[in-house]
């Protein structure tokens, strides 16, 4: 497993996992939960935010909020 954090623009991947319980949370109502496959659209100049799309919408996190979450590559 990888962190999001770590992921390529254009790669998709499947969260396996949260580190951080109060990140879960806050993920979870947004529609990222474990199994869900999301993609990383872009990542900022200077590497913080990145873009995600997920359930049919796009999401930016920061980069310390992606380190929190555990994928795996398809």
């Amino acid at each position: 497993m990888k962190k999001l954090s770590d992921i390529g623009v254009g790669k998709s991947v499947v969260i396996k996992e949260f580190v951080n319980n109060e990140i879960f949370i806050k993920l979870m109502e947004m529609g990222c939960i474990p199994g869900e496959i999301i993609k990383v659209d872009q990542i900022a100049p200077l590497g913080d935010p990145i873009s995600i799309s997920v359930v049919g919408y796009n999401l930016s996190l920061r980069l310390n909020e992606a380190e929190y979450i555990l994928v795996e590559e398809i």
